[in-house]
């Protein structure tokens, strides 16, 4: 039987303490256009501002790193407290882009979300324009809720806001 080479195939997928080292790595991913805009700011410039997954206390109780089966890291998972909500966050190193595994990495967040708090609201932000994570979100039961725009690292941004397991 011929084999299809171009079959994506999505890796088990496994959250871990995220360290120092791999919050520098993920730090320096760049990503294609028009990707690029969620690029990290310099390694450097996010200690000094103990910004996000640079401050250790915040990369503790928020962000995750996601490995695959042989222990590389491919991508990172943040879960913001809100006040009856979980807000998820998500990223994929910039060549596991793109290959499908964008609804593992989702569930992932999903199951540790429900495992952190049971009864919370799981949400997340989504920049309009970006339909392919859109699409993803909404295969994983999320559905868009609220339209805004907010400050980000790269300007101003129509964002919509996603809720899981709900519909409309």
């Amino acid at each position: 039987m011929p084999t299809n080479d171009s079959a994506k195939i999505t890796p088990k997928l496994h959250l871990v303490n995220m360290t120092a080292e791999e919050a520098q790595s993920i730090s320096r991913w760049t990503y294609p256009a028009p990707y690029d805009c969620y690029r990290w700011p310099e390694w450097g410039e996010m200690l000094r501002e103990e910004r996000e997954f640079a401050d250790p206390h915040i990369r503790e109780a928020q962000y995750q790193s996601v490995h695959d089966d042989s222990h590389t890291l491919v991508g990172y998972i943040q879960l913001f407290p809100l006040d009856r909500a979980i807000r998820i966050g998500l990223g994929l190193r910039p060549d596991c882009c793109n290959q499908g595994w964008g609804a593992a990495l989702t569930r992932l967040a999903i199951d540790e979300a429900l495992r952190r708090q049971p009864h919370a609201e799981i949400d997340l932000e989504v920049e309009e324009w970006n339909k392919r994570a859109i699409r993803t979100y909404e295969k994983a039961g999320f559905t868009i809720t609220d339209q805004y725009t907010k400050r980000a690292m790269h300007g101003d941004v129509a964002l919509f806001c996603m809720v899981y397991g709900i519909s409309r």
